[in-house]
């Protein structure tokens, strides 16, 4: 999965998209990194890539909505996260994510994954 992330990032790279994402996904990221990598890893990600995308900060009604959207779509392994992504990409007319998830493409969006392979 490495590579094919390495490969979409170089795709969007080229292609001058402009990368998006959440406080949310920050604090998860973060976190993930934190417990698995250590402390250096935290500070590329804020110093090299955080620099490259721009950053939704998630107010109230935003988290009203994906609560709801979470309890209301009763799946056990949708996260809130994705709940918030989906609203977003929404909210933003966003229609590709940088991911793997097969929830995005269960809610509609397409992976980049599908564009540079198709």
């Amino acid at each position: 999965m490495h590579s094919t992330a390495r490969s979409n990032f170089t795709y969007l790279s080229q292609k001058k998209a402009i990368l998006y994402t959440s406080s949310f996904v920050l604090v998860e990221t973060t976190a993930l990194l934190q417990r698995r990598i250590g402390l250096d890893a935290i500070r590329d990600l804020h110093t090299k890539i955080l620099p490259l995308i721009e950053i939704f900060w998630v107010n109230r009604e935003f988290y009203a909505n994906s609560i709801q959207r979470l309890l209301l779509q009763g799946q056990q392994d949708l996260s809130l996260v994705d709940c918030l992504s989906f609203e977003l990409m929404e909210a933003y007319e966003i229609n590709v994510a940088f991911g793997f998830d097969k929830h995005f493409t269960e809610n509609g969006f397409m992976l980049v994954n599908s564009i540079t392979s198709g």
